[in-house]
């Protein structure tokens, strides 16, 4: 099948650089002119990765702005519901697609491209579709809805291989809970760039989130001071 040769190395070096980061900030952006500065005060602070969400319309000249600007940082597209807008959003220079439901479609697409694909489970029906197509990492969402760090630590024993990024409900509190569990990749973090933070321009605050979130990864033993 179509994911014959999954998971690729480029998908193995996204597992390592997400478990390292210990946490994708994950913004939806109203305005393209607010990719950079927010990315940048991510990264100011320790963040030099995020996710943007296809909630917008303004999601593909977001990331193309990023990916002008910022090449360095690791960039991807969420809440890819199409197959059309993971072209789109690879185009613009995502360098990885995120799904929040099992969208064979999506997904096989992507598969078909090489695109690399973090699929959302919420299911161990939906794990083992993962599976069957050769993908180990995933998205749990919505986590916090779904059990959270219970269920995660529920299916370590029958998916032993999975990893997951959780998303969801997630807040600065929860994540050293879900950074302990050894099938988490990462956790998607919407708290460290909010909605109206960032219709305030307030960058120092969003540097000051990705700032204590680092300092919970380091204590969780993910990547030194």
């Amino acid at each position: 099948m179509c994911g014959a040769a999954y998971p690729s190395r480029v998908v193995q070096t996204l597992l390592s650089l997400l478990h390292g980061l210990g946490v994708v900030p994950v913004v939806a952006l109203t305005r393209a002119d607010d990719a950079v500065p927010v990315v940048a005060a991510l990264r100011a602070g320790g963040l030099p990765s995020i996710e943007i969400t296809f909630r917008t319309a303004a999601a593909v000249e977001a990331i193309e702005r990023v990916r002008d600007a910022l090449p360095d940082v690791l960039l991807g597209a969420g809440t890819v519901l199409r197959p059309d807008q993971a072209d789109a959003a690879v185009a613009a220079g995502a360098r990885f697609v995120v799904t929040p439901g099992f969208n064979p479609r999506v997904v096989d697409h992507c598969l078909a491209r090489s695109i690399p694909v973090v699929p959302g489970v919420a299911t161990p029906g939906e794990v083992e579709a993962a599976l069957e197509r050769g993908i180990e990492l995933v998205k749990f969402f919505p986590a916090e809805a779904l059990g959270g760090t219970r269920f995660l630590a529920a299916v370590a024993g029958p998916y032993p291989t999975v990893r997951f990024v959780p998303s969801g409900g997630l807040r600065s509190e929860h994540l050293a809970e879900y950074l302990a569990l050894p099938n988490v990749a990462a956790c998607g973090g919407t708290w460290l760039a909010p909605a109206d933070t960032v219709a305030a321009g307030d960058w120092l605050r969003v540097e000051e989130h990705a700032r204590e979130a680092v300092g919970q990864v380091v204590a969780a033993g993910r990547r030194r001071a």
